[in-house]
């Protein structure tokens, strides 16, 4: 059955690439997604779908089936700004398409993986869908801003628990199964004001924060790598002080940290070794775990702290071993095996709530959030065609 499948998305290639171009041209920056989730729900209801919903969260949740076997495929609806236009050879929104390729923002990071599962959702309404499945093509926001946010808001707040998540990031169309961690944090330290023409009389904050950011520079070198996912990594990405004016002592001094978890590194390790750090230890730095509590484009606010755990799925774990053999079934060969770069919406389903979850999407990762970002026609069909043939696979048991 799975080889049809192929020919099926192969059937619909002009209308899943021409989607694409149509969710592409309405700018969806973390916050601002709600026209494209109309667009989106609006091509659910024209494939058929049995029902499409918008939570108030403003993820668009479309459902087939009502089947035991509960499987979600999803993709964030969100994309980062395009950065300086002049870098990019074609309007970031009015995606062209040339020799097989689209371009544009969001084209790869990650619309195109939710185009292709919404049309594998079709696919499988005309094949006949499995009678013990019931299917949920997810299309989330504020991924971006805050990976998992919108699952942790799903399977909290709107009770659904799949028994497996296709993450749609793009993968070069192979099966991922895990990825690193991340967390943001902040490090201050505090001084005291005085006269700029007079330092002495003070106790500057920026000058404590020194010797702290080069121990951060070369903790960063001695994180070991950690089988599989590699080394973590901690780097500093900005740096604020503040003082009564420009003419004073700076009184206080904050970095900010974006810190990259490989398997054993936890929120209580990672604040640890930095409390560990001499140049920290000696003037009494303080390590906050941030908060993310920005209102999603409904209005809705859902705070959660910006930690987000270190997943990884044993190869030999069922659902990879579905993916192979519906990858197999597909395409008649057999795929590559690896894990992501950077985070997911996984860090939620499998990193806080253990769903069995793997990835696989149109695309490669090289060009998320660049500029001329784009994605390759064939890539879009054959995802549309995986996800259908893991559906049909995952569904026997």
């Amino acid at each position: 059955m799975s080889n049809e499948y192929f020919k099926a998305a192969q059937d619909i290639e002009k209308d899943l690439t021409q989607f694409l171009r149509d969710i592409v041209a309405i700018p969806s920056l973390s916050g601002e997604e709600g026209d494209v989730a109309q667009r989106i729900k609006q091509e659910m209801e024209t494939l058929g779908y049995d029902e499409v919903t918008i939570d108030p969260q403003g993820n668009v949740i479309g459902r087939i089936g009502s089947g035991s076997k509960i499987i979600a495929i999803d993709g964030h609806i969100d994309t980062v700004d395009v950065g300086e236009i002049d870098n990019w050879k074609t309007d970031p929104y009015d995606p062209v398409l040339k020799d097989g390729v689209i371009y544009g923002r969001g084209t790869t990071d990650m619309k195109g993986g939710v185009a292709s599962s919404i049309y594998a959702g079709a696919i499988l309404k005309q094949k006949g869908f499995p009678k013990d499945a019931t299917l949920y093509i997810t299309a989330t926001v504020q991924e971006e801003d805050c990976d998992g946010l919108c699952w942790q808001y799903i399977h909290k707040e709107g009770k659904i628990t799949p028994d497996v998540v296709v993450i749609t990031e793009p993968t070069s169309l192979r099966i991922y199964r895990g990825h690193r961690g991340r967390m943001e944090m902040e490090l201050s330290t505090t001084g005291i004001s005085c006269h700029g023409s007079a330092p002495e009389r003070g106790d500057n904050a920026v000058y404590k924060m020194a010797d702290i950011i080069k121990d951060i520079e070369q903790l960063n070198e001695r994180l070991e790598p950690r089988d599989p996912l590699g080394k973590g990594t901690i780097t500093i990405s900005h740096i604020r002080s503040t003082s009564p004016s420009l003419c004073a002592v700076a009184d206080g001094c904050t970095i900010h940290l974006d810190r990259r978890l490989t398997i054993g590194e936890t929120e209580e390790t990672s604040v640890q070794e930095l409390l560990d750090l001499p140049s920290v230890k000696k003037v009494g730095g303080k390590v906050k775990v941030l908060t993310y509590d920005t209102p999603s484009y409904t209005g809705l606010v859902y705070p959660t702290k910006k930690y987000f755990p270190t997943w990884e799925m044993p190869e030999t774990e069922m659902p990879v071993q579905k993916a192979i053999a519906a990858y197999k079934d597909t395409f008649s060969a057999d795929p590559e095996v690896g894990h992501w770069t950077f985070s997911t919406n996984g860090v939620s389903t499998a990193g806080m709530f253990g769903i069995p979850t793997i990835g696989f999407g149109p695309g490669h990762e090289k060009f998320a959030h660049a500029p001329n970002e784009e994605v390759e026609v064939d890539h879009l069909v054959r995802a549309a065609a995986f996800y259908a043939g893991f559906v049909d696979e995952f569904a026997k048991g």
